[in-house]
């Protein structure tokens, strides 16, 4: 098991691996040898670490194609291969849906949708030429897969990345494997903003199965898994990685909660 998590001389990409979720799973694979790129719009404070190994980080907006096309080229002219791509990049701030702008809800879908599908075009013209072949990964949301509020247009780019996912992996084998990890609440640095505070938080957990929220390190190790020889056969997958999921609001609407 051991050797199947190694990622020693791999080169996996990361975007928005510098904070958050996108962090956990930079060090993750930093953590099993990996060389780890990742990418943002601007040069992070500190950069993802993990066993004496820290992350390669190269400026890009991943909403911009030709930006996309320098980031990929630059990880090929150095390291001569791309073996793993971890969309985790996107997000959304809340808006009313009655409300919200064409240009802002086009904005939401060109972050979340069109920029993950525009570097998996990228990253599987490189990986279909290596021997080995190579593995995407897109980080979705449980917004995907219940109802929305509040973020519609975010539920609904994330519910197509679920779909592109499944559409590619059957396209692109048998040398690109891909899966999507549908993420639940997670607890990171900006927990308190969509939470309010602490006891917020604590609330939120308590109403999780599993009794906590996920750590970016959970999302991580199925990534790692995922990306594994362990998952050789695995594709057209979404692994949701979420604590047992929402218990149903009829049952504390019954009980007079």
């Amino acid at each position: 098991m051991g050797e199947a998590l190694d990622f020693t001389n791999k080169v996996v990409l990361v975007t928005g691996g510098a904070k958050g979720v996108g962090r956990g799973i930079s060090q993750c694979f930093l953590a099993q040898g990996a060389e780890v790129v990742i990418c943002g719009r601007s040069s992070p404070e500190q950069l993802p670490s993990q066993g004496g190994r820290t992350a390669l980080f190269l400026p890009c907006d991943v909403r911009d194609v030709e930006q996309l096309q320098a980031l990929v080229d630059g990880i090929v002219a150095r390291f001569g291969r791309l073996d793993v791509l971890v969309n985790n990049a996107g997000g959304a701030p809340h808006a009313e849906a009655a409300t919200a702008s064409p240009r802002f809800s086009e904005s939401i879908l060109r972050l979340n949708l069109l920029a993950p599908l525009n570097l998996c075009q990228l990253a599987n013209r490189v990986m279909q030429a290596q021997a080995e072949g190579g593995v995407i990964i897109n980080i979705c949301s449980v917004s995907a897969i219940r109802p929305s509020p509040g973020t519609a247009a975010y539920g609904a780019a994330k519910a197509g990345l679920l779909n592109l996912t499944r559409s590619l992996a059957v396209e692109w084998a048998p040398k690109v494997r891909l899966n999507a990890v549908t993420a639940g609440l997670v607890l990171t640095e900006q927990a308190e903003l969509h939470y309010g505070d602490r006891s917020g938080v604590a609330r939120v957990a308590a109403s999780i199965p599993l009794q906590r929220m996920a750590t970016p390190l959970d999302i991580g190790n199925a990534c790692l898994y995922l990306a594994s020889p362990m998952a050789g056969y695995v594709s057209g997958v979404d692994i949701c990685v979420h604590g047992g999921g929402e218990k149903p609001a009829f049952l504390d609407a019954a009980a007079g909660h």
